[in-house]
């Protein structure tokens, strides 16, 4: 940790392998994953983006992606590629529940001990990572497959991270098309013991959409780390809109405060998709709240405040109409039964949150031909009510 402080990200291959070798686990290697979650590429320190003459794992289909998909510790078989007398290792690398790749490494041991300090330095990778990755344009490169839009530059620069997990609350997030989004964005943070959330939809697909949703979100932190409720967070917000573009651009949202000691649930509706909950796995709901219209859409409509009692393990699933308007060949719909019901079904058994969110986007590209039309954001938060220890695969 402390010669990473002046170490740039090109020198973490090299620096994490010797110090991993004198700790007894030896040819220790990088891969992160791409911002699609697809494939799992070996950070060398080589080349413009960090990456030449590495390896790649697709995330589907390979021993690496078992391993990132289960967030586990998974050992090759004994006629893998680890030398003779030595066991060859695969880790999740997360921070948090946020997935940042996988490392593999080998041991001459295979016990506990050997186990946990896998684990160990999986979990020193990921912070190394992430003080790195934000200044880093090799990083950049590196997570990406294919070529990237202004207006997602924009909206992958303005967004928190994908995952986040504590206080009994856990939150996943994804976007789509990748590397084409337009006007949709997300927003999360953290005051206390108060999660903010908040899903956004410009009018638009294009640059100005992206610019439009990038004003909409940086007033909504703006009032809200000056204090400001719900009702004046939305107002703000189409004050600031119409303010720099008149009523020409408007901005769809839910903007909601979970307080995670309770479970109490506050939000407002901008004229977007209703909040669906999920509760117990088998009851679904579509929230209701009276309407307040668009933001920046200069209606004058009233602001409505409401509110929803949660009950430990409840899902609360924010989105944008893209999801559920996907259409395959045939004209039909993704629909929104079936995003409710993949939720429940992919998300009842061992699989984390964020998982279940990668295979759900991943469907809904299949049902539309591998290429969206419009963008589609989840947002998707679930509360634990004092079961903070199942936060964390």
């Amino acid at each position: 940790m402390q010669t990473s402080h002046t170490a740039t990200l090109e020198q973490l291959p090299d620096l994490i392998a010797e110090h991993a070798a004198g700790a007894g686990m030896y040819d220790a290697a990088v891969f992160v994953v791409d911002i699609r979650e697809s494939v799992l590429r070996r950070l060398t320190g080589k080349g413009p983006d960090a990456g030449n003459d590495g390896q790649e794992f697709t995330v589907r289909g390979s021993l690496p992606g078992q391993a990132y998909q289960r967030v586990d510790l998974l050992t090759e078989p004994t006629t893998g590629n680890a030398p003779d007398g030595r066991r060859r290792w695969w880790v999740a690398v997360t921070d948090g529940v946020e997935r940042l790749g996988v490392l593999r490494t080998d041991t001459d041991t295979d016990d506990e001990p050997t186990r946990q300090a896998v684990r160990d330095l999986a979990s020193m990778t990921a912070l190394l990572l992430l003080s790195k990755r934000s200044f880093s344009d090799s990083y950049a490169r590196l997570v990406r497959t294919e070529p990237m839009n202004v207006a997602a530059e924009m909206q992958w620069n303005l967004t928190p991270p994908p995952a986040y997990a504590g206080h009994d609350a856990t939150v996943g997030a994804v976007m789509e098309p990748a590397y084409q989004v337009g006007g949709d964005a997300f927003d999360y943070a953290v005051a206390g013991s108060v999660l903010h959330l908040g899903v956004f939809d410009a009018m638009g697909h294009d640059t100005t959409a992206g610019i439009s949703a990038n004003v909409a979100v940086a007033a909504c932190r703006h009032a809200r780390r000056h204090g400001a409720s719900l009702a004046e967070i939305g107002e703000l917000v189409e004050q600031t809109l119409l303010e720099q573009f008149g009523a020409s651009r408007y901005v769809t949202g839910i903007l909601a405060d979970l307080d995670m000691d309770t479970g109490r649930l506050t939000w407002v509706y901008r004229g977007h998709p209703l909040p669906i909950l999920i509760r117990g796995n088998r009851w679904t709901t579509e929230l209701a709240c009276p309407p307040a219209g668009p933001m920046g859409a200069g209606l004058d409509l009233p602001v409505t405040v409401c509110t929803e009692q949660l009950e430990p393990g409840d899902r609360l699933l924010l989105y944008t109409d893209g999801v559920i308007e996907a259409r395959d060949t045939r004209g039909r719909q993704f629909g929104r039964d079936r995003f409710v019901d993949f939720i429940r079904r992919h998300h009842s058994g061992r699989r984390t949150l964020h998982e279940t969110l990668r295979r759900l986007m991943a469907a809904v590209m299949d049902h539309h031909g591998g290429k969206l039309d419009d963008d589609a954001t989840v947002l998707l938060a679930e509360w634990r009510g004092g079961h903070q220890d199942e936060l964390t695969p």
